[in-house]
Parts: structure tokens; C-alpha cells; sequence
């Protein structure tokens, strides 16, 4: 932030600029230790779901998409914590990046995502993912019982570690 503040005002207000600005806002808003950004969503069946409805468990918000291979083969890993978790008081959150109802539903099936999973199907223009700030998926943030950010780009083990860290 200090470096945007160091550029020259005509380029701090250039596209460009307002771009990086923002970027950094987004970034600082959910930097670990700040509350998670609430929003809406819908599910597979059309019913709104917040992500706010889910405080008072961990929460790991997932954000990936059916045609994103290193999020697919992401997939298992996050099965395996959710199962070995779940009963802890760990939830996901899944938002999908998703134009395609169909395709989304078919990967949510094949991989055996068995929680709630939201998507508005705008690709890169899903709403959460802008308000978050998304630049690439797979990514996920790990939410605290109180909806606090405790870690974040979680992969592989690093996801069962962490959990085995904060779940006791």
C-alpha cells in the first residue's frame, strides 16, 4: 500500500491505477485476522444461501470451478478434511466460477462435494469472487467459529494440518 501511495497522483487516478487500488483494498479486506466479507449466494436449487449462516463452525470458503483442473484435482484433499472434520464442527462453503449449471452440478457430483455449494454461474465475474478479489482458483480462505480469517491458499495437507491446529 505504501508503494501505491508513493506513485504519482496521475497514475494512482489512471485505469491502472485504480485497478492496483482496488486489488489492494480487496487484499487488506481479507487479510488474516479480518472478519470474511459476508455475502449471498444461491445453490443448485435456487435457495440463497450467507455465508454468515454458518458462524459458529470452522469454515473453509472454497473458491473453484468445474473447469479448473488444479482445482479438480484439488478435490480430494478437501473431501478427506471434510470427512475427517466435519464431525468436529467443520463446514464448506464451495463457490463455483461456474457458467454452466450443468457442468457445475456434474462435477459437484463426481467428486462427491457433499456440502453446500453456491455459484450466480458469472464465471469470473461471480460475485463473492470479485468481492474477494479473486485472481486464481483454486483458492480458499479458513474461517474462524466467529467468521475471522485464519489462514488462507490452503493446499493438500497443509488444509489437515491447519485444521488439526484450530479443531480440538
Amino acid at each position: 500500500n505504501n508503494l501505491y501511495k508513493g506513485l504519482d497522483p496521475s497514475i494512482q487516478s489512471s485505469y491502472f491505477g485504480r485497478k492496483v487500488k482496488d486489488l489492494l483494498d480487496k487484499a487488506l479486506l481479507t487479510n488474516i485476522g479480518q472478519p470474511a466479507p459476508d455475502f449471498t449466494s444461491a445453490d443448485t436449487a435456487g435457495k440463497s444461501i450467507s455465508l454468515s449462516s454458518l458462524r459458529g463452525k470452522y469454515v473453509l470458503l472454497d473458491f473453484w470451478a468445474s473447469w479448473c483442473g488444479p482445482c479438480r484435482r484439488e478435490n480430494p484433499s478437501v473431501v478427506k478434511a471434510f470427512k475427517q472434520f466435519h464431525p468436529k464442527g467443520f463446514d464448506i462453503m464451495g463457490v463455483s466460477l461456474d457458467e454452466s449449471k450443468q457442468d457445475w452440478e456434474e462435477a459437484i457430483k463426481k467428486d462427491g462435494l457433499a456440502w453446500s455449494q453456491v455459484s450466480d454461474l458469472k464465471g469470473w465475474k461471480n460475485d463473492a469472487a470479485v468481492q474477494y478479489g479473486i485472481q486464481g482458483i483454486p483458492m480458499n480462505y479458513l474461517l474462524d467459529k466467529n467468521g475471522k480469517i485464519v489462514a488462507k491458499g490452503l493446499r493438500g495437507e497443509d488444509l489437515v494440518k491447519k485444521l488439526q491446529e484450530v479443531i480440538h
